[in-house]
């Protein structure tokens, strides 16, 4: 496929398995899922749950630049958590990354998540 190129950035974690921080192709770039992995340490944020969320945010924005966009970009997004419980918190750090009008987006509750962590994310972003 020759319109598809892999999105590499040092600003968000390393792929820590077999996949890409994200593939384009035309237009449209997914994004692989996201957790608060410090870039620089690989570790997970210390903090509460809010800080997670702004550090998968901080993630995600980082991937969505390198491939030439903005979370603004994002089309589709999928949040997936430890404990339903912190919806909120994800609505309230969700309001100071994003603005009207908001992507499509799905959110549910997981058994567990990489490394351990409570939040993950990944996203469809369409770039012009």
């Amino acid at each position: 496929m020759s319109n598809r190129s892999i999105i590499h950035t040092d600003d968000a974690p390393k792929a820590i398995g077999t996949y890409s921080q994200a593939v384009k192709v035309g237009q449209t770039v997914y994004l692989s899922g996201q957790i608060p992995l410090d870039p620089e340490s690989m570790e997970l944020v210390q903090g509460d749950i809010a800080v997670q969320i702004r550090r998968v945010f901080d993630n995600l924005q980082a991937v969505c630049r390198a491939a030439g966009g903005e979370l603004k970009d994002i089309v589709k997004l999928n949040i997936f958590l430890t404990d339903l419980g912190n919806f909120a918190t994800v609505n309230g750090v969700m309001a100071t990354y994003f603005q009207e009008p908001y992507p499509a987006r799905a959110a549910v509750e997981v058994a567990g998540l990489p490394k351990g962590s409570e939040v993950e994310m990944d996203a469809v972003m369409v770039v012009s």
